[in-house]
């Protein structure tokens, strides 16, 4: 019986195989300290590379000055307010648990006529508003006390992360300043071994994948930005304690796409809790202004970025926050974008295959 040659091959290309899936297994689990600080500095240079290109055409040409200016302003304008956002929320949990546990010795006042009128959530809101100001004085405190015990320790929890956290910034502006001397190099590199695994399709998606990372940088870092400073100064004027602390903790929830409403509705029932209810009824104005920000801002700086569905980027958004976490803010929206594109592609050469071949239309 005659042995075919390739049935001969079969086991050397399996082991081949094999060995290169260990080498990239073991390459992966070395690297892993590393790969959080990777990944935000890939995701950092990919959404800036234009604003380091522009620096460097006015900086004469010279890449190694444009490298020292972005690296300056990336420490400066993200490093360091999102360090001190961190610091300050760690700072004040307890005086955060505490302003909780005043809150519930305090007496809700019944709502005000106008809370009724609200259209659609006006009557459910004043009940359930009324609701809670027919609770006594022990009634509300067993409600919040838990919340107020439990915030501060939660934390503080955190703290002990709090080293690892400040380790990888460290590693995220050392990895960006490479990325940012050497930026043509690595990515040259990627569209090599893309377009070596699907042709000019997959240096196509390539592209698509930095247009993807801008687009979401853009739209979700900078609407953020806008609403905890806008939210911020509308406590300052109020009055509320802690405007620092709940103005980082806004830049940190609009991030997360969670949003600033949560913060200020909290300002507003305290002002109303605390007998200012001309300040409340302004910040729950300031409130539904500012929250909404997101939902026109947003969706205009993504289009800037990317032509792409913002039904996909949106989904791709939440979904990689379900997923991956913080990082899944850009990972999501750059897998549906190529998944989409490829897709997209693929179908189109199909229909046009079939009417070039003279298949009916």
């Amino acid at each position: 019986m005659t042995s075919v040659p390739g049935f001969r091959e079969l086991p050397r290309i399996l082991l081949a195989v094999l060995f290169i899936a260990l080498m990239i297994i073991a390459s992966l689990w070395i690297l892993r300290p590393f790969l959080p600080a990777l990944i935000w500095s890939t995701l950092v240079v990919v959404a800036t590379w234009p604003l380091m290109r522009a620096a460097q055409k006015r900086l004469w040409g010279k890449r190694g000055l444009a490298v020292i200016v972005m690296t300056t302003v990336l420490v400066l304008v993200v490093i360091v307010p999102l360090a001190l956002a961190m610091l300050t929320i760690i700072e004040h949990a307890g005086d955060f648990g505490d302003v909780l546990k005043r809150l519930a010795h305090a007496v809700m006042p019944a709502p005000p006529g106008w809370v009724e009128q609200v259209p659609l959530i006006g009557p459910k809101l004043a009940t359930e508003w009324q609701a809670i100001a027919a609770l006594s004085t022990d009634e509300l405190h067993a409600r919040i006390a838990p919340y107020g015990k439990d915030i501060a320790p939660w934390i503080l929890g955190k703290a002990g992360t709090l080293a690892a956290f400040f380790l990888h910034l460290l590693l995220t502006v050392i990895f960006s300043a490479l990325l940012y001397y050497q930026g043509e190099a690595a990515a040259d590199g990627v569209r090599a071994f893309a377009r070596r695994l699907a042709g000019i399709r997959g240096e196509q998606s390539v592209t698509l994948a930095g247009q993807a990372i801008r687009a979401v940088a853009l739209g979700v870092v900078v609407t953020a930005v806008v609403q905890a400073v806008l939210g911020g100064i509308g406590l300052a004027v109020a009055g509320v304690p802690l405007a620092g602390f709940l103005t980082a903790l806004m830049f940190v929830l609009a991030v997360a796409q969670i949003g600033v409403v949560p913060v200020l509705a909290l300002a507003v029932a305290w002002l109303y809790w605390s007998g200012n209810p001309m300040w409340g009824t302004v910040m729950l104005v300031w409130t539904v202004i500012v929250g909404g920000l997101d939902n026109i801002m947003r969706p205009l700086l993504i289009r800037r970025g990317a032509d792409l569905p913002l039904v996909l980027i949106f989904a791709g958004v939440i979904g990689g926050l379900l997923a991956f976490g913080i990082v899944g803010l850009f990972v999501g929206p750059v897998v549906l974008a190529v998944a989409y594109t490829q897709l997209s592609a693929w179908v189109s050469e199909g229909v046009e295959g079939r009417d070039g071949s003279g298949a009916a239309r």
